[in-house]
């Protein structure tokens, strides 16, 4: 009699379990999501559609909202503003773009890349109008990009950082005021959900990583300024 009843426990609990994966498919199953890598935990496609009705899972948020801290290595050379994928480091009209996906995953808090005064923070595309963007590569895929450019004053001279979303996640928050100083790999801001970063650098500057490299906000060399390699 007790062999029948643990079984039909057995069967019941396995029964749930199937139940469960199936109710939660194609999306990973609750019991084993907390040991799969984030990628596998939270699929994209989870993700976008959490995006599109509003209501994402709040351990999602809280992984997605983390700001570790960041110690900025010795040295004068410009960081990494974000975490994420180096796409192209484009000169265009005297300017070289160091452009910088970051993917649903990725720390989504912005650093400054030199010690400097903060001389302006502009906004765009506030009316969903792509504005000064359409001549820009790193804008192409972006169907409405909103925007914000911080531009910083340095002994390297003056450079500036573009958080750039779309409408689909319109949603940037900037943390530093205009004529306020900051210190190299000081918080900036932060862009909620899928975004661009955008590095401008004078064109003489001798970019230290390639297309195609993975860079974190406040630790990556990526330029110097005044140097060549």
């Amino acid at each position: 009699m007790i062999i029948l009843v643990l079984q039909i426990v057995v069967l019941c609990v396995c029964a749930a379990a199937v139940a469960q994966w199936a109710f939660y498919f194609p999306h990973p199953f609750p019991l084993v999501r907390r040991w799969l890598p984030p990628r596998k935990r939270w699929p994209e496609r989870q993700i976008r559609d959490w995006l599109a009705d509003g209501r994402f899972h709040p351990i999602f948020l809280r992984y997605f909202n983390r700001d570790p801290e960041r110690v900025p290595p010795p040295g004068e050379a410009m960081l990494s503003p974000a975490d994420g994928l180096v796409t192209s480091m484009d000169l265009h009209g005297g300017v070289r773009y160091l452009v910088i996906a970051l993917s649903f995953w990725d720390m989504h808090v912005q650093r400054s890349p030199l010690s400097g005064r903060v001389v302006k923070v502009e906004s765009y595309g506030t009316d969903f109008m792509d504005g000064e963007g359409r001549g820009f590569a790193f804008l192409r895929e972006k169907s409405c990009p909103v925007q914000k450019r911080l531009v910083i004053a340095s002994e390297a001279g003056d450079i500036a950082v573009r958080l750039i979303t779309s409408l689909a996640a319109r949603r940037i928050e900037t943390w530093v005021k205009e004529g306020e100083a900051i210190d190299r790999g000081q918080r900036l801001g932060r862009i909620l959900l899928g975004s661009t970063v955008v590095l401008e650098m004078p064109p003489a500057a001798n970019v230290l990583v390639r297309v195609g490299e993975r860079v974190w906000a406040g630790e990556t060399a990526v330029a110097k300024i005044g140097e060549r390699s």
